[in-house]
């Protein structure tokens, strides 16, 4: 193999907006392959590769009104198991070895999630796509995402988003905003900044998990973070 990553072992949270391209609206398979291309780069140097995709490229319960908050919840988890068949697929048109876990158990479209499933896919160098969020409303995609890292000894979530780090105030809309290149995982809690909701914060905190926050509009990005380039923020309890 030759090429070092520096992880073994990453979750990647992928937002669904991401795989809709530019509408950030269904599916946009060229964006999807793209993406996909930067993961096998990854598969493809032996790094053990779990995927939590989000559902608002199909559905953003939280903009609905009068609508009950845990209905709306169960109808995210469907778009994102529509999203990790999608990308299971794309991945295995590129000869990766794929499987598909859901928290919401569809056994006739993906496996249900069990850890020491999940972990023996890893150790026989398969992809994990996991769908459906935790299973239960009221917990996001990104609560997710640092549960799995929690629960399969990740060395480290990346977050894929649409800017390029951690900033103290929104970067779209304030011309003065400060990029941080590191910053402490509790920061993120004391001053609300909106890397990840509360719960994810906290498990990452407790848990010890680094999380690195970077730009996906360079999809190869991907990349670059598990082989431990300089891009976007690294927040940790350090």
């Amino acid at each position: 193999m030759g090429t070092k990553a520096k992880y073994k072992r990453v979750i990647l949270k992928l937002s669904g907006e991401a795989l809709g391209g530019e509408t950030k609206a269904g599916i946009h398979f060229k964006t999807l392959t793209e993406i996909c291309e930067s993961i096998k780069k990854c598969y493809d140097i032996g790094v053990e590769i779990g995927v939590v995709v989000g559902g608002g490229n199909f559905w953003r319960g939280r903009s609905i009104e009068n609508m009950d908050k845990a209905r709306a919840d169960h109808i995210g988890m469907l778009a994102t198991a529509m999203n990790a068949i999608a990308t299971a697929n794309v991945l295995e048109g590129m000869g990766c070895d794929v499987r598909v876990q859901t928290a919401i158990a569809m056994q006739e479209l993906a496996e249900p999630y069990v850890r020491q499933k999940a972990m023996s896919h890893f150790s026989k160098g398969r992809i994990v796509v996991f769908g459906c969020g935790t299973g239960n409303p009221f917990f996001s995609t990104d609560s997710a995402a640092a549960l799995r890292a929690a629960e399969l000894d990740a060395d480290i979530l990346l977050k894929a988003t649409m800017v390029d780090g951690v900033y103290d105030k929104d970067p779209l809309k304030f011309d003065d905003a400060v990029k941080f290149e590191t910053m402490k995982a509790k920061d993120i809690l004391i001053n609300g900044l909106r890397v990840l909701d509360g719960a994810a914060a906290a498990i990452c905190i407790e848990n010890n998990i680094p999380l690195l926050v970077f730009d996906l509009k360079r999809t190869d990005n991907i990349y670059d973070a598990v082989m431990g380039k300089k891009i976007g923020t690294i927040v940790s309890n350090q």
